[in-house]
């Protein structure tokens, strides 16, 4: 697949630089040549934080810009500007403290590609909520091994099935639909957390879907947090998000996807199987 044809990323600069880094390696290692990367910095990024972005744009294989505004106008309307930048191209919102696998981005580009109804497709993640793997719901450690992870994912059935939102390790948004449906909503939400539940749950009233990429994996050292407030906010304009996101975790409709992907890992070939992950 040509770098050229695959979503933009967008990559918001946090205030973490050791994550920062480790993010910045992994996109390194994991993405094609000549990809579309825009590193765009709500004034977050320290002086350490600075010279990593400016150390990487020196050596990296990507076709990369970086912005940095004067002053914080906070994440989600700072986001929203860089959606807005990007028109109806499709684009990937990586949280600045992920860690991409090999062929991540391939990955959610055929997926959109597979399915016209897909407005956004989440990969699994150690971190990841609806899409953790290997437990549901839970936290546990990023894969020790990127590559086994990362080939197990490759392997599996492409099948997509569907999310109760998109999650904030990584998400990719079909810009088609994101215009239909409409802007963050900057004045309601405090984080990208909650902006993107909101913009989810838009998407499908407007009949798309918000789907599972099993065949990709983003790591993540831990999961993201809504904002003051934020949750209220949801509450009072998605009324039956809770009770969604509640039976999802009950039915867990995606479990024998997960058991898939972790029978796939366990025959990936590596001389030790992680085993603290399935004990």
């Amino acid at each position: 697949m040509l770098a050229a044809s695959l979503p933009v990323i967008l990559l918001p600069i946090g205030a973490d630089d050791d994550a920062l880094d480790a993010c910045l390696g992994s996109l390194e290692a994991g993405t094609p040549a000549g990809t579309r990367i825009w590193l765009a910095d709500d004034a977050q990024a320290g002086p350490r934080g600075l010279a990593i972005v400016e150390r990487w744009l020196q050596r990296t294989r990507m076709q990369a810009d970086y912005t940095r505004r004067p002053r914080p106008v906070g994440e989600v309307a700072h986001l929203e500007e860089m959606l807005r930048a990007c028109g109806d191209a499709d684009v990937v919102v990586l949280a600045p403290d992920a860690q991409p696998l090999p062929g991540w981005l391939q990955q959610l580009s055929a997926c959109l590609a597979r399915d016209a109804s897909i407005a956004t497709a989440t990969p699994w993640c150690n971190a990841g909520e609806a899409a953790a793997w290997p437990r549901l719901g839970e936290i546990s450690t990023p894969p020790a091994d990127f590559e086994r992870t990362a080939q197990a994912c490759a392997m599996m059935p492409p099948m997509h099935p569907e999310l109760p939102a998109g999650i904030a390790h990584a998400v990719a948004i079909r810009g088609s639909a994101r215009k239909r449906a409409g802007g963050l909503d900057a004045s309601s939400y405090a984080s990208w957390y909650a902006a993107l539940i909101d913009l989810s749950l838009r998407l499908s009233g407007l009949g798309w879907r918000n789907a599972l990429c099993e065949t990709a994996f983003v790591a993540r050292g831990g999961e993201g947090l809504p904002g003051d407030g934020d949750m209220d906010a949801i509450n009072a304009r998605w009324p039956a998000w809770h009770a969604r996101l509640a039976n999802f975790l009950m039915e867990d409709p995606v479990r024998s996807l997960r058991e898939q992907l972790t029978s796939l890992y366990l025959e990936a070939g590596a001389p030790e199987p992680q085993r603290e992950l399935f004990d």
